[in-house]
């Protein structure tokens, strides 16, 4: 049995209002997000495809990536895309201390505001596999921080689905205002490389837009 939820429930997304979930609109927009980057490996390959459609994504970041591969870092912020914090170590908020856990973020910040330079500082943040204690998300809400979660789930890092069904995943439970979630990530580049062309071409074809968050 599998321990996620392709699409997020409303019951979910009504018990943590403030947490965004999705972005209802009108303007048939979707987001693009990708977790756990960057790497040489597959991000740059994701921007080359989010430029053919001239589609913005937004990147959740680890700090230590971005302190490794400071150059695909800052390809993303040149070419438009929105940057958000997805902590220092990838950690899991339920089985972290609530002090480190916030100590985390602040580094991955820290290294993210480095690279900003004088553009505007991230105020959005992921936990990696959506894990955050109620604590925890009050703490950074406090410092400013904006919790982004998602109601699209594509699975890409999953080993065990076939790239069918990941696509799946996505086609079958986007709709406009949904947040996608994807991952720029070593574990998921195989299916993420067969799966993000189809729903780009999918999106575009169906007069939509990704916009950054």
């Amino acid at each position: 049995m599998k321990s996620y939820l392709v699409k997020t429930p409303r019951l979910v997304q009504r018990i943590f209002p403030k947490r965004v979930w999705a972005l209802p609109n009108n303007k048939n927009t979707v987001y693009l997000t990708f977790d756990d980057g960057p790497i040489p490996e597959i991000t740059p390959w994701v921007l080359d495809e989010l430029k053919k459609y001239n589609f913005k994504g937004t990147f959740f970041c680890i700090g230590d990536n971005v302190r490794k591969h400071h150059a695909i870092f800052q390809r993303i912020i040149s070419e438009g895309h929105t940057i958000g914090n997805h902590t220092f170590h990838h950690l899991n908020g339920w089985n972290s201390n609530t002090k480190k856990y916030a100590e985390n973020v602040l580094l991955a910040e820290t290294e993210v505001e480095k690279s900003l330079k004088n553009s505007t500082r991230t105020s959005l943040f992921r936990p990696p596999y959506g894990k955050l204690t109620s604590t925890q998300s009050k703490i950074l809400r406090r410092k400013g921080f904006k919790i982004i979660m998602w109601d699209v789930l594509s699975a890409d890092f999953d080993t065990s689905i076939s790239n069918e069904r990941c696509l799946q995943n996505v086609l079958k439970n986007m709709e406009v205002g949904s947040i996608i979630v994807f991952h720029d990530s070593l574990k998921a580049a195989k299916k993420l490389r067969y799966v993000l062309p189809k729903v780009l071409k999918i999106v575009s074809e169906n007069n939509w837009e990704s916009k950054a968050l």
